[in-house]
């Protein structure tokens, strides 16, 4: 089997909290009323060359996702510290795979504990956006692209709109459609609110994705490329969902930029 180097463990999504998770495993000595399991981490095992999409610049995807999970407390009731993590691992049948860069740790709920956000492949219908809980149990998915080798490629993930629900954004077939989707996660379901043309963030072969979210004042911007490579657009809601031209786009580098606040 084909071998590289393995993707990298999930990183927090939405980076304004990143800090708060990094020492989560440890549960100190404290005040709680509620205690609930929340993910910490997660990867991609298992690798397989069952699904030869090759999107990602190789044949390799994955078969499991192995989440690490640990004690989330707050309120008024007193515990005991203690530093002990789960692991939880989802293996999935031979038809379907991870086809992603790495999972994505994100509060889809908004209840304090967090879930996990990955791209999961059918061999005959091709990918969707999938929600994982810190048990294992997939909590919500968009439809599947409706046929094999058919792509999606993840943006970003938060309250992008102000309506209090976390909404997730995907650039549906970044090299043939390439149409923006926000779905709005509300009451355990994912609803499609908004999809906008001409939008891309990934090329062929490209073991990255370009782009993603930028959060720089009171509205977040969702940051991705025209269908041509050739000018770099952000996406934000105002009183609807309105696309800025903020240059050209000259390379990786120029789209770091246009993140930075």
């Amino acid at each position: 089997m084909p071998t590289k180097a393995p993707r990298l463990p999930a990183r927090l999504w939405h980076h304004r909290a990143r800090g708060a998770l990094l020492a989560v495993c440890t549960w100190l000595a404290g005040v709680a009323p509620a205690i609930a399991e929340t993910a910490v981490s997660a990867r991609f095992t298992e690798p397989t060359t069952r699904y030869a999409h090759g999107v990602l610049g190789d044949n390799i995807e994955y078969g499991a996702l192995e989440i690490k999970t640990s004690h989330a407390t707050t309120g008024t009731l007193s515990v005991q510290p203690t530093n002990k993590c789960s692991t939880v691992t989802i293996k999935l049948p031979p038809n379907r795979v991870f086809e992603d860069l790495e999972p994505r740790i994100v509060d889809v709920d908004l209840d304090g504990t967090n879930e996990v956000i990955v791209v999961e492949s059918s061999v005959h219908e091709g990918a969707q956006l999938a929600i994982y809980d810190s048990r294992g149990e997939k909590i919500a998915a968009t439809p599947h692209i409706g046929t094999r080798f058919r792509w999606l490629a993840p943006v970003g993930a938060a309250d992008l709109d102000g309506d209090g629900n976390v909404e997730i954004a995907y650039v549906d077939r970044p090299h043939l459609a390439k149409t923006l989707r926000i779905w709005r996660f509300d009451n355990g379901e994912l609803t499609e609110i908004a999809s906008l043309p001409n939008l891309t963030n990934h090329r062929i072969g490209e073991d990255f994705i370009s782009g993603g979210l930028r959060e720089c004042g009171n509205t977040p911007e969702l940051i991705l490329v025209n269908g041509n490579w050739t000018r770099i657009i952000s996406v934000s809601p105002q009183t609807d969902w309105t696309t800025t031209d903020l240059g050209p786009f000259k390379g990786p580098k120029s789209l770091t930029r246009a993140l930075e606040c």
